[in-house]
């Protein structure tokens, strides 16, 4: 599925004679700052506020007669948009009045892309192509790497985050040091090594066999089965544009203690946030289970934290020297405190070198190991979400603290918990 409309650079005077105006009215409930805040309106109520928009137009979004960077979003493939979606920045406690024009498809504007989504598929002549569909090959298969950069990847102007194409299904992490997107250069000659510090950054997560920046697992009576060696793995492009990038990654035939489950994670990224958005939907089940996501800490010396973030989430977090450039690296997964079952941290052993071998040319062992975690209620065929976060030291020395980071995690916690309210 794609954005709905081809965009084309135009400048916006006055309206046609098919231009409805109409005005939203939004309101920070905070006393605190809010930039970059992306708010994501179903059609079906913004056209309750303002009027149903006609076929063949699209809303734009305009403050003090400039336009507000937004989307117009075709979530299901139908031809449709569905949602819309926009970022703008509040002052504490502002209250803002949009005004809605609905503009012709062909004449919406360009805005300053700031999320980017890639898979890159390995073609003869050794270059990528990006591909918006596709399957990856079979763990019964020999290992081959297929994907540019081993991975699904996507990022925005302050991290970038993959996801391994293959059996291993790992989530790793580039950190930036300034914002423009990088993603689609990996693997090319104008970034062929993302292992060596550049002046955009690197790669700077050691993953091993733990869950690395986020990676899925359920835990069945003590034990850990990774969302991994699963006998379908698919990659789905939902949306990519300026102001936020969706997609799903599809899973059958997860084998866990006998059970033969499925899944698909959502994941979601917003310009100006230092997380992306998870929602993991699990099925082949009935009851409850309980869905892990974790962090590496081969390399960690400090302790993990386990903390609520404010009154309604929980998270865990690390933050230590433990960057491949050897300077302070945080990761934390937030979510909502009711649904945390159990955190712990896995064993340190070495299971590829007891035997316990899925891909020999990476070391890489299925058992997990080297892994703090959180442990999530979820019921068969529900979205259950979380948020996984990441700040590199090097890219700002506020992230050299682990106090700073916590203070982010908090405030980010403060942000969800009171969302934007919208009337007209």
């Amino acid at each position: 599925m794609k954005r709905l409309f081809i965009i084309s650079a135009v400048f916006l005077i006055g309206a046609t004679a098919c231009t409805k105006r109409n005005t939203l009215v939004l309101t920070n409930p905070l006393a605190v700052d809010r930039p970059d805040e992306t708010i994501v309106l179903k059609r079906a109520d913004l056209e309750a506020k303002a009027g149903v928009v006609p076929d063949g137009f699209v809303p734009i979004l305009k403050l003090d007669g400039k336009n507000v960077p937004s989307q117009a979003d075709d979530l299901n493939g139908d031809g449709k948009w569905d949602e819309l979606a926009f970022t703008i920045n509040f002052k504490a406690s502002e209250t803002i009045k949009l005004n809605i024009e609905n503009i012709a498809v062909d004449r919406y504007p360009v805005f300053e892309k700031r999320t980017n989504l890639r898979l890159g598929i390995l073609q003869p002549d050794k270059s990528y192509t990006e591909v918006d569909h596709y399957t990856a090959l079979s763990y019964k298969d020999s290992f081959k790497i297929i994907a540019q950069g081993e991975s699904v990847s996507w990022e925005n102007d302050k991290m970038g985050f993959r996801n391994y194409f293959d059996c291993r299904n790992v989530k790793d992490l580039f950190g930036k040091l300034k914002p423009g997107l990088i993603i689609d250069k990996i693997h090319t000659p104008e970034i062929p090594d993302y292992h060596v510090l550049s002046d955009w950054g690197m790669d700077i997560l050691h993953c091993g066999s733990s869950l690395g920046s986020g990676g899925l697992a359920m835990l069945e009576a003590d034990s850990l089965y990774r969302l991994g060696s699963t006998d379908g793995y698919e990659y789905q492009k939902v949306i990519e544009g300026p102001v936020r990038s969706v997609f799903d990654l599809k899973y059958t035939g997860w084998h866990v203690a006998g059970q033969n489950l499925s899944a698909v994670e959502r994941i979601s990224i917003y310009p100006g946030k230092y997380w992306f958005q998870s929602d993991v939907t699990v099925s082949g089940f009935s009851g409850e289970k309980q869905l892990v996501t974790g962090i590496v800490t081969s390399l960690l010396k400090n302790q993990p934290i386990d903390f609520e973030a404010n009154a309604a989430y929980r998270s865990i977090a690390t933050l230590d020297k433990q960057s491949l450039n050897f300077d302070e690296l945080g990761m934390a997964v937030l979510l909502k405190k009711d649904e945390v079952t159990k955190v712990a941290r896995t064993t340190d052993i070495d299971f590829y070198s007891l035997g316990y071998k899925t891909v020999d040319e990476k070391k890489f062992s299925n058992v997990i190991s080297q892994t703090y975690y959180v442990a999530q209620k979820i019921k068969p065929d529900a979205a259950s979400r979380h948020y996984f976060f990441a700040v590199w030291g090097l890219e700002n020395k506020r992230w050299k603290s682990i106090d700073n980071f916590k203070a982010y995690i908090s405030s980010e916690a403060e942000l969800l918990s009171y969302p934007i309210y919208i009337s007209n």
